[in-house]
């Protein structure tokens, strides 16, 4: 089933945690060269891949001598020096299969706060659109612990939220979700399959997964970015991730915990914009336009004839037929004053009348949900 699923996803989003990708301040280069060549492979069968990496802060503490330590400042600079050794390692794993990593540090504003979503959306679109493997780790070296996402499975899960993706895995260095910790407990169950998490399978995850005492997660945090993913109508796979090919054996059939979505990634993303976006403002189209939007269409500026309200980009807005009645709800890119400006005209005139080259659509179809 889980070899299934795996073939079967467009977009994949791989998390590898500190204790895979460093190993006494080094890189594991050995390893990370099975997993360039299992991504490579996902590639080759038209599949897209993302990978969220942590490591950076693991192959740099030595540098600062600040093994072990609990600062959040000595993290920080760890991670401005171990971040660059981290990317060489990935292009040079990469590099034989003929792929380029792009490297991209978030914080949570940049999936949580809808103007800066879009921007990072669209970076890593583009990076996928020409072939680049996206490398995504947290931006330690300038993320306070208030705005901090603390563990990269809870950035992977908000990465495959916001880019919509078919399967997350959590590459861990235990091969799934069991009814209590194996290692205190051998007479533990391994779980194959869920369709939903309960509190009693929080239950059963505690103290599970804590032992490398390199990275920041466990299977705590597991589930919780899988109930990220699991809302976003993406399935999550656990699995351990110590041995070469990590993907190749879950093709195979290595063991692991599937969380199964129940729906796909489009329809939970329209069930999100239809319930959870307040308007902050509303435009209006004209006939042809909003004949495009029932289609599926995007709405261009040509189509616009006016706009109400006073909102930034990313914005959520209502869109209005000629005669008033709301027909769409969507996220904006760009603001009311820039949507003012260009209404009505060509969308190849927008850079010149803006001063910037802005998206060729002011509400994209896939932030959109007709009404």
């Amino acid at each position: 089933m889980i070899a299934d699923v795996l073939a079967q996803a467009k977009r994949i989003v791989v998390k590898t945690g500190s204790a895979l990708i460093a190993e006494d301040g080094h890189p594991r280069l050995a390893w990370l060269e099975k997993l360039a060549a299992d991504i490579a492979a996902c590639r080759a069968h038209g599949q897209e891949v993302i990978l969220v990496s942590s490591g950076a802060v693991a192959l740099g503490r030595a540098e600062i001598g600040s093994a072990g330590t609990a600062r959040l400042d000595q993290k920080q600079a760890a991670a401005a020096i171990g971040q660059p050794r981290l990317m060489a390692a990935l292009a040079a794993a990469f590099s034989p299969h003929g792929l380029t990593a792009g490297q991209a540090l978030l914080t949570p504003t940049d999936t949580e706060i809808r103007r800066r979503w879009l921007n990072a959306r669209a970076t890593l679109e583009t990076l996928l659109e020409a072939g680049i493997v996206p490398v995504i780790n947290e931006n330690d070296t300038v993320a306070t612990e208030e705005i901090r996402y603390g563990d990269n499975d809870r950035l992977a899960a908000r990465v495959a939220q916001m880019m919509g993706a078919d399967l997350l895995v959590l590459l861990s260095d235990i091969d799934g979700l069991y009814t209590a910790d194996p290692r205190s407990h051998p007479d533990a169950t391994h779980i194959d399959v869920l369709d939903a998490l309960t509190p009693e399978h929080d239950a059963m995850a505690a103290g599970a997964n804590t032992s490398a005492g390199v990275g920041s997660g466990g299977m705590v945090t597991k589930l919780a970015a899988a109930r990220i993913a699991h809302a976003a109508g993406c399935s999550t796979v656990i699995t351990i991730g110590n041995r070469e090919h990590p993907l190749l054996a879950l093709a195979e059939g290595a063991r692991a915990t599937l969380i199964r979505a129940n729906i796909t990634p489009a329809r939970a993303r329209e069930a999100w914009l239809a319930g959870h976006l307040q308007p902050e403002g509303f435009i209006t189209v004209d006939k042809g336009a909003a004949r495009a939007l029932k289609d599926g269409a995007s709405l261009l500026a040509v189509g616009v004839t006016g706009v109400e309200g006073s909102f930034d980009k990313g914005a959520a807005v209502a869109i209005k037929a000629p005669e008033g009645k709301i027909i769409a709800r969507g996220v904006t890119a760009y603001s009311a004053a820039d949507i003012q400006r260009i209404a009505g005209r060509q969308s190849d005139e927008t850079e010149a009348i803006l001063g910037y080259r802005g998206r060729p659509a002011i509400v994209h179809r896939d932030d959109m949900v007709r009404t």
